[in-house]
């Protein structure tokens, strides 16, 4: 413990074992609890160090009057090893203030208070640290204080200007300055913490289906040719299932079930056959050379393409005649094959850790290598909970010392501890329970643990659906629950995803499962996008102006600036995120004040109520804002009318208009 006691310092990851986590552009708020014994003030700077030695020298405010946390926002700019300290200091200038103000007016030791004074300015003046006209404007401050003649109030003015407050807000007076231990913070690329994600099966992709009924698989070729849609809806990543060779031993059939049929495809995760492994592709898609071109098309078409990478085998895969032992043999001299009960994966083994855990590191470090080699720089990995955490963090490490731009999204659904761990071991980003958080109170509950909470090292990616997942919510609440969903997705978080046919309102299940019927997963699903757009059956047109939306304001490429506000009916959430002028690159503040009613199957009408002290605005204001949804503008205050219609408007994405110097 230091002279001046600072504790509670974030962000930190467990108290430092893991570094916290920045992406360029984010603004990240620092602080700790800093205090002293007995009446006198103290204040709190953050020295933040970039990977080039440059030190971000920013003071901290404290939070609130009654307690002792400081805290600032900052803007990581680099890739890198950052890193950051706190620096505290007994604030000699404002506990002169104070008492001064106190007792000059009260008639109580007025001459010391200003001798006090004039000692302070006099020391400041002769600090060699300070620029020349700082110095002057000290010294002027110290005669001035010294002086025994003239109005009390005009010798506190000198002392109490506008100068003096500018000059010191930057330099304070301190004295017994103590220092934070160092902590790390790793800042990776920006893709890393904010996008938009597209999924589509590319044997779907082009795939056609004869007369008889059988079916001609898509390419890489014909999926190429998708790639001018997906990102004309303002989508930066393009995540494909598996395109590895599919085993044909217990090979799924449509709807998962354990009769295939003569043409079934099987399910892209049961991975490897004659053909080969996880470094190869399945014949049907193309070759090596077809991949190459299909990556340099989605490269010009301004997308980057995700890999899955599930670590399991098909009963066909090269791995289970080479290496045995990397599976679990059962008493009667079976594999044991993947199973979720009830849910049962009898076409896929799992990979068993422990039998050689050197070996298998190797296999998948060189599988990324490859992939990598290809020009694949992002990879969805399947169900990582299933397998040890410290795998995780040895072959991260090893694929980020080489390949610091790669990014790993974890499909983990599952407990918070888990979960929590693997982004804290090295995964860029997670899916998250979002797909379940339907009503206001979770919805609140949601988003303030993942922007407040988990902040500094979970990076929630916000899928609306998966080929795996279709909820109850999408399920009964029609084409008004797919809008809901998309616009809290795409404006909750800076990372959201799509799986292809969340467009076009495909909600129908499969009896009994959380999943659509007709599964992608075992069969060839062929969608005809143009057709169901003019028909007026898809809602591309929806999810583009978000993602349009999205680009135009980067308060929503920030995480940590939720804020919710109140409102009178327990259908309509209101939050807000705010960025203020120096962050956004443009010179003004960017504020939006998001308002979505939750419930699909009703018309709301509420008052909302908002603390205006979070958008940057006095609490008596009145404001302009424009809804970017529907271009129209109205007057606001504190409290508002709203009328959201499920069916045809359910929310609102409302533009606070600043001016140039970022107030309304």
């Amino acid at each position: 413990m230091g002279r001046i006691p600072i504790i509670d310092v974030f962000p930190q990851v467990d108290g430092g074992r893991w570094a916290a986590k920045g992406f360029v552009g984010e603004v990240i708020p620092f602080g700790a609890t800093v205090f002293r014994e007995g009446h006198d003030a103290v204040g709190a700077h953050l020295e933040l160090e970039a990977p080039d030695g440059t030190v971000i020298d920013r003071a901290l405010t404290r939070t609130y009057s009654w307690d002792d946390e400081w805290r600032g926002l900052a803007q990581v700019t680099a890739e890198g090893d950052w890193r950051y300290r706190i620096r505290a200091y007994s604030d000699d200038y404002a506990t002169w203030e104070h008492n001064a103000t106190v007792k000059i007016a009260a008639g109580i030791d007025v001459d010391l208070m200003f001798a006090i004074g004039a000692q302070l300015f006099s020391r400041l003046a002769s600090d060699a640290e300070r620029s020349a006209d700082t110095r002057e404007l000290f010294a002027g401050v110290a005669a001035t204080l010294s002086e025994t003649a003239g109005p009390q109030a005009e010798r506190l003015a000198a002392a109490y200007s506008p100068a003096v407050a500018e000059a010191l807000h930057a330099h304070p007076a301190q004295s017994l300055v103590t220092y934070s231990a160092w902590h790390p913070l790793r800042v990776e690329r920006t893709r890393a913490g904010s996008g938009a994600w597209y999924e589509f099966f590319p044997r779907s992709v082009g795939a056609t289906q004869k007369a008889d009924g059988s079916w001609v698989s898509g390419t890489f070729t014909t999926a190429t040719e998708r790639l001018p849609e997906v990102a004309a809806m303002g989508f930066d990543v393009l995540y494909l299932p598996p395109i590895h060779p599919i085993g044909e031993a217990y090979r799924k059939g449509r709807n998962n079930t354990l009769d295939p049929q003569p043409g079934d495809p099987g399910s892209p995760w049961a991975i490897g056959g004659a053909a080969g492994g996880h470094d190869a592709i399945h014949p049907d898609l193309g070759t090596e050379s077809d991949f190459r071109t299909f990556l340099a098309a989605a490269d010009k078409a301004g997308l980057e393409i995700a890999l899955d990478f599930a670590l399991q085998a098909s009963p066909d895969h090269p791995w289970v005649t080479e290496h045995p032992e990397w599976f679990t043999t059962l008493p009667d001299g079976s594999i044991a094959y993947a199973e979720n009960p009830p849910k049962k994966y009898q076409d896929i083994y799992p990979i068993n850790f422990d039998n050689d855990p050197q070996g298998i590191r190797a296999e998948a470090l060189r599988i990324l290598e490859y992939w990598i080699g290809l020009g694949v720089h992002i990879f969805r990995v399947d169900n990582p909970h299933t397998k040890p955490l410290d795998f995780w963090e040895w072959v991260i490490h090893e694929v980020n010392t080489a390949h610091p731009e790669v990014v790993f999204l974890a499909e983990a659904f599952t407990r918070p501890a888990p979960m929590q761990g693997l982004a804290k071991v090295g995964f860029q980003q997670s899916y998250t329970y979002f797909t379940w958080r339907n009503t206001r109170p979770e919805i609140e509950e949601f988003f303030t643990s993942i922007s407040q909470e988990t902040d500094a090292f979970f990076r929630p990616n916000l899928f609306v659906n998966t080929p795996d997942i279709l909820t109850e919510y999408l399920q009964f609440g029609g084409r008004p629950a797919y809008r809901i969903r998309a616009v809290l997705a795409a404006t909750g978080a800076p990372t959201w995803g799509v799986y292809s046919g969340y467009e076009l309102i495909e909600n129908v299940a499969r009896p009994g499962a959380e999943e659509n019927i007709d599964n992608e997963k075992y069969e060839y699903k062929a969608r005809d996008f143009a057709t169901a757009e003019a028909d007026g059956r898809s809602i591309a047109a929806d999810i583009t102006l978000l993602n349009a939306i999205r680009r135009s304001h980067p308060a929503l490429g920030q995480l940590r600036n939720l804020r919710f506000h109140g409102s009178d009916d327990d259908s309509i959430v209101v939050y807000s995120k705010h960025l203020d002028a120096e962050f956004t690159g443009t010179g003004r503040a960017d504020t939006l004040l998001v308002v979505v009613n939750v419930d699909p199957h009703s018309v709301r009408e509420t008052t909302v109520h908002l603390d205006l002290e979070l958008l940057g605005l006095p609490a008596d204001s009145t404001f302009t804002v424009t809804d970017r949804l529907s271009e129209h503008t109205w007057e606001w205050s504190a409290h508002n009318y709203v009328r959201l219609d499920a069916f045809t408007q359910p929310a609102h994405i409302l533009h606070v208009i600043h001016d140039e110097s970022g107030t309304s």
